[in-house]
């Protein structure tokens, strides 16, 4: 069985559950999903309300450690103290789920990756986003930025872990045109 979704052109949703057969087109997206998610006999959740106004969600994940899970010991001071408004989750690995203050989704994350290096010395170096090649819209604070800020955080420590330092990667990003 599986759950197709489509962006009509007009702004309504198309959804249909293949195996039953049910198609379901709406202008809310959610009631699409729900619909699809309860034919299916699968449990929805609805998405979380929206953050405050200058306020970004977010997770940051670390998976420096090799074969580390979440209740590794050198995670005991985070999950204990974590970054106001991050909440230590298991993801088969050490994550925060967050809701951090940011004039943009990027100063947000590096905010927090800020703080978590200065107070607890890790270096959050990922933001879980499973395929970064999909690039869905033009939101810089929804999931388009959160592609760039995983990109970044990854980039960063591998370059880190074969020996790059912080000239090469500006050099590089220089190199690009970015302004």
């Amino acid at each position: 069985m599986s759950l197709v979704f489509h962006r009509n052109p007009d702004g309504t949703t198309t959804g249909r559950n293949e195996g039953s057969g049910l198609t379901v087109t709406h202008a809310d997206a959610e009631e699409v999903k729900r619909r699809l998610y309860e034919d299916a006999g699968w449990e929805y959740t609805p998405p979380p309300p929206p953050v405050p106004p200058g306020f970004h969600r977010f997770s940051l994940v670390h998976e420096e450690f090799e074969a580390v899970r979440f209740a590794d010991e050198r995670y005991a001071d985070l999950r204990a103290r974590p970054p106001e408004g991050c909440v230590p989750v298991d993801r088969g690995c050490f994550a925060l789920e967050c809701e951090r203050p940011g004039r943009t989704l990027l100063d947000a994350v590096a905010g927090t990756v800020a703080e978590i290096r200065r107070v607890h010395g890790l270096v959050m170096n990922s933001l879980g986003v499973e395929k970064p090649q999909e690039w869905p819209g033009d939101d810089r604070d929804g999931h388009p930025g959160a592609t760039v800020a995983h990109l970044l955080l990854t980039a960063t420590h591998r370059a880190r872990l074969l020996g790059y330092g912080r000239r090469d990667l500006i050099r590089l990003v220089d190199a690009t045109g970015v302004e």
